[in-house]
């Protein structure tokens, strides 16, 4: 009986389950059992995996405080993400759950929604589509909240999610007039405190931050959330020193500071950082600012935050021109830093400015680089630094001439005996340098010797202390050692001290060897003198070699630092030193737009000084009547180039360079001078080729390497000239498609090329050879070519060739060969006409236009 009993029941419950599964009967049974499903399983789990998933973002993500705090902690990704498998695998399991909720448990009857628990799932999806920055997927969810659950206890919820989704696509505008509907509804003190908070973050994506201060305020009043409250009053005060209200700022700081170890720690430590800077620049008594410093630092709670404690030493001594402390500081700041890229960034920033100002260029290059590796690629900073560093890189390069120059010159300045006591005292020294590095590697030596013995090891003592020699067995043992050293392995027998007597060193080293002067060659006075440049020439190379690095460093200082002291140092240096002449007016004119800009007296002293001895230069017309001669006429430097680049352009390369020359020494030392150097190298490229170019780019690069023209020139050297310095022909004449007719002239004679131009031109009309073309074409400074283009093999090339010579309307008896356009090209570049001939057996001694 009760097997039949278990039986019944057993089937019993098997109908109930089965009936209570259908999600198509709108029964209490079902509606409930889908509900509890719904919300203790499935959903109970999805959003397990979304905290864990909030977390890890949380954990990782890392606040810049040095700029404007977000009000919510996430990080936005660059990239688009397609590929549901790239997803958080905590979002992507809380999105799998809220899908599953809703196909599995979702009770759409009668167009109404039957299961209570849909919404929160849809919900659940919105959330983790939102983490996981699929903003569009996202929005749909919370509309669909919104749009089908009007009466749901979540929608205040998805409303501010929804505005929370369009500020992440910069819907800012419409973000701020939903919430503000949100704001006036029946909702909860935690939403208010959160629509408030995401109005407060389009404000201030928007720029409007009187509006962003206000919400933020009333969100930390509302919020229970310990959290929020430090950060958002932490917003607030960043808010407010950006707008200069540093007063309003430290009531801020202070809020986060007084809620102590109720909010996280890192809040209340930058607030205090921020509270001590805005104290600085608000005067605040030196000694209070120290103590409260140093009150802070020796809490060991703040440990993990003395990095920014140390900087802030670091500014305070910077600020007081200390610059030792301030290094000090800055490299503790360096030392106790993690996690944080922006403060290693500042820090090494300002430990590059104080080694470039103190003229360690090297030392300031490498400091600059460890600020790159800290910055973002992307950022507007990165941009900036990379070019002061690779400015500095020239810096390093001429500062290193300048000093070494310097001191050859000044030397060779000196009379011989002073030459002479002046090397004597560097020899003297390095070899006191010496000395102190012998006797400390015997110093070395004694000390490793001495712990190899028993009295040396560690732990080793003796069996009774005492202070008689032979009693102590360290003592005996150094003592052994000693003896050694001084006179080897002594047989124990009388006299033992004689000179004649044998002595071993077995397995000893001798530490103080004697040194022979005249085996080290820089304790020798002709080692130095040997070196020293004697002729005139390599005398006035070095001049001149200085003088040009102190010119390109002037230039440098005040184009690329601003530092226009150290401009001018640099210029009047080179004044000092008789410089070349093309140096001199340029340099006195960069000296006056620079005591122009300091506001000094000795800008009136160079004009005068332009005016009255380089009357008839440009910079003299600049500075009589700038108006006139900056306008932009015909006579302007910019129309003069673009005059002579149509020349160009008209192959009249013998122009060009003749007025390029002119015009180079005419516009000296301003920027349009090198605009009219790169004309005049691509102008003897077209009639001297490729080893002429060349030189002239590296002219260009090497004397002018800060400017735009000098880092081109540079560019071409390096990736262009090598693609076509290959000067070898193919001669295959099946490599080619495209074949020229060559007719070769004396530049001079016009007549004979206007009479064979015409010739062609008839026989391509009465041969309606539309594809063929032809142009004259510069060769060299003597000959010209006629060049008929448009032949796809070299038979067609020579057939029309001899159809020119043999026709009686056109009977041309001019000298000719057939080439390949990739070979012609080469012949342009490396106007290496007489290898082509010379490879294909066409005799040019018979061809008088080839014989220059």
């Amino acid at each position: 009986m009760n097997k039949y009993l278990k039986i019944l029941t057993f089937l019993l419950l098997l109908v109930l389950v089965s009936v209570a599964c259908s999600t198509k009967k709108d029964a209490f049974l079902n509606k409930n059992w889908h509900a509890l499903n719904t919300k203790y399983n499935v959903l109970f789990n999805g959003k397990e995996a979304l905290a864990v998933g909030q977390q890890e973002l949380i954990d990782n993500y890392v606040d810049n405080y040095w700029e404007l705090l977000p009000v919510e902690r996430m990080e936005i990704r660059d990239e688009i993400i397609i590929d549901t498998a790239q997803l958080n695998p905590n979002f992507r399991r809380a999105e799998e759950k809220a899908t599953k909720a809703v196909q599995k448990h979702g009770m759409n009857i009668g167009g109404q929604e039957r299961n209570p628990q849909i919404d929160e799932a849809y919900l659940l999806l919105g959330k983790a589509r939102y983490y996981d920055q699929r903003f569009v997927p996202a929005l749909e969810a919370f509309n669909y909240i919104l749009r089908k659950y009007t009466a749901s206890d979540i929608i205040h919820q998805a409303a501010i999610w929804r505005e929370k989704t369009n500020i992440r696509m910069e819907n800012e505008e419409v973000a701020i007039t939903n919430l503000k509907k949100v704001l006036q509804l029946d909702i909860t003190e935690q939403e208010y405190a959160d629509a408030s908070a995401m109005l407060a973050q389009a404000y201030i994506n928007l720029k409007q931050k009187d509006s962003a201060i206000y919400r933020l305020k009333l969100a930390s009043n509302v919020t229970k959330n310990n959290e929020e409250k430090g950060r958002y009053n932490y917003i607030i005060g960043q808010l407010y020193n950006e707008k200069g209200e540093l007063d309003s700022a430290n009531i801020a700081f202070d809020k986060v500071i007084d809620l102590k170890r109720k909010s996280p720690r890192i809040y209340m430590m930058n607030a205090y950082v921020e509270k001590i800077k805005n104290l600085y620049l608000q005067g605040e008594e030196d000694s209070t600012l120290l103590a409260a410093l140093d009150k802070i630092e020796r809490n060991r709670e703040n440990r993990p935050y003395l990095g920014k404690l140390y900087r802030l030493n670091a500014v305070y001594y910077l600020k007081n021109q200390q610059f030792d402390l301030a290094q000090f500081y800055l490299n503790e700041s360096i030392k106790n830093t993690e996690n944080d890229p922006n403060l290693l960034a500042l820090d090494y920033e300002d430990l590059a400015t104080m080694y470039f100002d103190n003229a360690y260029y090297k030392e300031a290059g490498a400091y600059y680089d460890s600020t790159l590796t800290n910055l973002n690629e992307n950022s507007k900073k990165f941009r900036i630094f990379t070019r002061k560093r690779e400015n500095l890189e020239s810096v390093i390069k001429y500062e290193d001439i300048a000093h070494r120059n310097d001191s050859i010159l000044t030397v060779l300045a000196m009379p011989e005996a002073e030459k002479t006591a002046f090397y004597q005292r560097h020899i003297d020294s390095i070899k006191e340098v010496d000395a102190m590095e012998r006797e400390r590697a015997k110093i070395a030596e004694l000390q490793n010797n001495n712990y190899g013995t028993l009295g040396g090891l560690k732990g080793n003592k003796s069996d009774k202390a005492s202070d008689f020699y032979f009693y102590n067995p360290t003592s005996v043992q150094y003592g052994v050692q000693e003896f050694r050293k001084i006179w080897g392995n002594r047989t124990l027998e009388d006299n033992w001290r004689l000179g004649n007597k044998t002595t071993t060193m077995q397995g000893e080293t001798a530490v103080a060897e004697v040194v022979n002067p005249e085996d080290v060659p820089y304790y020798s006075l002709d080692f130095y003198f040997d070196q020293l440049p004697t002729t005139p020439r390599e005398i006035d190379s070095i001049k001149q070699e200085y003088n040009f690095a102190n010119y390109q460093l002037g230039l440098i200082y005040k184009e690329k630092f601003q530092e226009y002291e150290l401009a001018a140092n640099k210029l009047e240096k080179l004044l000092d030193n008789n410089p070349e002449e093309r140096l001199i007016l340029p340099a006195k004119y960069n000296l006056y737009k620079i005591y122009e800009l300091l506001e000094s007296p000795l800008a009136a002293e160079y004009k005068a000084d332009i005016i009255a001895n380089h009357s008839d230069s440009r910079y003299a017309e600049i500075l009589k009547n700038p108006a006139a001669v900056l306008a932009d006429d015909g006579s302007s430097p910019n129309a003069v180039y673009a005059s002579l680049y149509k020349d160009f352009e008209n192959q009249q390369y013998d122009k060009v360079i003749t007025e390029a020359d002119d015009n180079i020494s005419k516009y000296n030392g301003e920027e349009v001078m090198l605009k009219f150097e790169m004309l005049k190298a691509s102008a003897n490229a077209r009639l001297y080729g490729y080893n002429s170019y060349k030189e002239s780019l590296s002219n260009i690069a090497l004397n002018y390497p800060n400017s735009e023209e000098g880092a081109e020139a540079q560019n071409i050297l390096e990736k262009t000239l090598p693609l076509v310095a290959d000067s070898t022909f193919n001669m295959d004449p099946i490599s080619s498609n495209q074949w020229k007719v060559i007719y070769p002239f004396k530049r001079n004679n016009k007549a004979g090329v206007k009479e064979l131009t015409d010739k062609i031109d008839a026989s391509l009309k009465d041969l309606k050879y539309t594809h063929v073309k032809y142009s004259e074409d510069i060769y060299n400074p003597g000959t010209i070519f006629l060049v008929v283009h448009g032949f796809d093999t070299k038979l067609h090339a020579e057939g029309y060739a001899e159809l020119l010579k043999i026709n009686k309307d056109y009977l041309v008896d001019n000298e000719k060969f057939v080439i390949s356009s990739a070979n012609y090209k080469k012949v342009q570049i490396h106007k290496n006409l007489d290898t082509y001939l010379a490879e294909n057996k066409i005799d040019n001694l018979n061809n008088p236009n080839l014989n220059n």
